[in-house]
Order: structure tokens, then sequence, then C-alpha cells
């Protein structure tokens, strides 16, 4: 089996006025990342996702460029059934060689950011074609899953504090969820009124609901350590990215003082990012983006390491179709992960882009048990709402 073509897709998908939202990103009116689609020259088909930003934040001209320009005629002829040599292969680059046989990594300079976006693109479309061409889902290729469903998060949260409790409340009716999470931070302003808005949830829900919190990476140390002083008797189950991915040391400082877990991740890249928050002792809960740092192979090992130091694992899938069935594989034969996120906010670029409908019941989400991903992209909707960024 050999790739004869690597295509990405700059997609962005409208979200309606009705359903849309605003957070510190801004005013989220559409749903955007680079798909990638592989194909063998048998004609087999294997889909990818790459991201860049959160919803609308951002551009993706660059990611499929890079894609299409640089990876691309690298990757024709090769074959897609060993998506982890493949990984290490275009992460050393020319180097490859040398880190072959010296056993340890050599990439290339400048290697992150949308690099590692890209390779994670076409790893994830890679184990895609592996389980398709074997018939089997990526889930046995791992060594098989520990369960049919997994719990799962409602993930939103932006209403004021007035309104916070009913939205919470109405999406923990929506699935039968027990936990949801929240957004905090930097849109409400002072850390207090935060505060008050976690405050409000927890008085509207009860104590037999988890509430997770999101800063976003928005909080300054001393922010975070007073809106953890502020909460301490909501009971939450995590709160996540208290500040910027940049500040290990501050999250480690935070980590310390505080009694709510800190989990964090879901802008990091490659293992060796996560090795830093690992061995700063700053984290409790590792939230890889599978769109974001290196695609399946990656975060495999990165699971690795959660099962190594004791940790927790909680993919971070507010994606499009693609990363998000890729960290259901993932979750699923993973030991160390515990709860699956399952956005409530508008998402087309999961509900609208494949054929198959995805529903949370009784707070359960199934794993897909059909080949490869598990999912059927619906091409015509990728050819709709492709953006021109040639």
């Amino acid at each position: 089996m050999r790739i004869a073509r690597v295509d990405a897709t700059w997609v962005r998908m409208p979200i309606a006025e009705a359903r849309q939202h605003r957070s510190d990103f801004g005013e989220v009116r559409t749903f955007d990342a680079a798909i990638v689609r592989i194909e063998t020259e048998d004609g087999l088909v294997g889909w990818g996702e790459g991201k860049n930003a959160a919803g609308s934040a951002g551009t993706y001209a660059g990611l499929v460029h890079l894609v299409n320009a640089e990876l691309a005629p690298r990757l024709i002829g090769r074959d897609p059934r060993e998506p982890s040599v493949l990984w290490d292969w275009l992460y050393s680059g020319t180097r490859h060689h040398h880190a072959l046989a010296r056993g340890h990594a050599l990439p290339e300079i400048a290697r992150r950011g949308l690099s590692i976006a890209a390779l994670s693109a076409v790893d994830i479309a890679c184990w895609d074609l592996l389980g398709k061409a074997l018939g089997e889902p990526v889930w046995r290729l791992f060594g098989g899953r520990k369960a049919e469903r997994l719990p799962a998060y409602a993930s939103g949260g932006w209403a004021d504090e007035a309104g916070i409790g009913t939205q919470l409340a109405g999406y923990v009716a929506a699935g039968g969820f027990g936990a949801v999470k929240m957004r905090v931070g930097a849109m409400d302003g002072p850390a207090h009124v935060s505060a008050r808005r976690v405050q409000a949830a927890r008085r509207h829900l009860g104590p037999g609901i988890d509430i997770m919190v999101d800063a976003h990476g928005t909080f300054t140390v001393a922010e975070a350590r007073r809106f953890a002083r502020l909460v301490r008797d909501e009971d939450l189950a995590w709160f996540e990215e208290p500040v910027t991915g940049d500040d290990k040391a501050g999250m480690a400082e935070l980590r310390a003082t505080c009694a709510i877990p800190i989990a964090a991740g879901e802008s990091e890249q490659t293992r060796f990012d996560f090795r830093d928050l690992v061995t700063a002792r700053a984290v409790d809960i590792l939230q890889p983006d599978l769109a974001i740092c290196g695609g399946l192979t990656e975060a495999r090992r990165i699971d690795a390491l959660a099962g190594a130091f004791n940790l927790r694992l909680a993919p971070h899938l507010w994606a499009g179709a693609p990363a998000f069935f890729a960290g259901l594989h993932l979750a699923a034969a993973s030991p160390s992960c515990h709860i699956l996120e399952y956005s409530l906010g508008a998402n087309p670029m999961l509900h609208d882009l494949i054929e198959e409908e995805i529903a949370v019941t009784d707070g359960m989400l199934a794993i897909p048990d059909r080949p490869g991903l598990g999912m059927t992209i619906r091409e015509d909707v990728v050819r709709r709402f492709a953006v021109e960024s040639r």
C-alpha cells in the first residue's frame, strides 16, 4: 500500500447566530480546521485534522500550505500503515537517518507550531488508513478498549452569574451528564466575578454534579491563587489552564498551594512539552489535543507519561470529527483516561462534517467499533465550506 495523494483543505463552517457564544477568544461565528485527506494507490481514504486556533479565532492558510507544499511531496509513495515510523521520519527530517542510528530524536529546526499541527493531521489520517486496511478499529491496534462506553462531561458554560446555573443544568438534562465544565478568567474581568459565577453554578446544580472550570490560561498566578481561594468550598473537579502554558513554573507554584486538581496541555506539542509539565509537578490531568500535540502517535506517548507518573488523561476534544474520533480511540485504550469532553457549544465541524450521529446517553459516549476511526466524512461538506487559501 502506497500513498498517492495528500490534500489539506481549510474548512470554515458557519455557526447559526442564535448558537454563537463569546469568550476570551472573541465571538465564535465559525468553526475552522485544516482537514487532511490521504488516498492510497488502491483508493483507500484516511482523514485527519490539524488545528492552530479555537473555533474561528485563527486562520489556516499557512497550515494548509504546509501540508500541501511541504509534507505531501515527501509522503507520496510511502506506506501509510507505518504511522509511528512516518511520524519520527517527518519530525527529524533530513537528520532522520542519524536519529534512527543513534536512537534519539534529532528534530528539524523550528519544528513546533504549524509543523506539529500539520504532522498531527497526517498522523491521524494514517492511523485511520491503517485501521481500514486491517479492517479493525484503531483502539484494537492499541491493544483493545477497556469499555464500550466511557463517561463524558458537558463542555461549555459562558453564561453570566444570573444564567450560568440554568445553562449548566440544561447541559445535564440534555445528556444525563454527571459533570459539566464552565469558562472563567479574562472573559469575566476580575477573579471575583468568575468566582461568583462558579458559586451560582454550584448553588443551582447542588452537590451531585461535578464542576470543572477552564480559564484558558488567562489568569496570572496571583489571580489564579485568589480565584482558587474564593471557590475553595465549591468542590471543583479540576481547574483547567489556570495560567499560560508558557509559565510552567507558575503553574507548579499554583498546584503546590491549591487543593483543586490542575488540568492542562491542550496547547502543548509533543511528549517533550508534556514531560516538562509532568517533571515540573505542574499538573494532575494531562489534556493533549490530538490535532495539536502530534496526532495519535504522540498522544500515545503522552498517555504513557500519564501512566508512568500516576496522573490522569482527559484529551481535549473541542475539535472537528477526525480529532474527536481519534481522541475516543486513544481514551478507550488508555488506562489513565477517566472522562471525555463533549462540546455543548455549536460545533458543525463535529456534527455536520460526518454521516454518523454522535450522542451522549446517560452521560456516556459510545466508542466506535468500525474500521479506522469509525467515521464517514461527507466530502460534499468539505468542498462546500472550503476556503481558498492558495
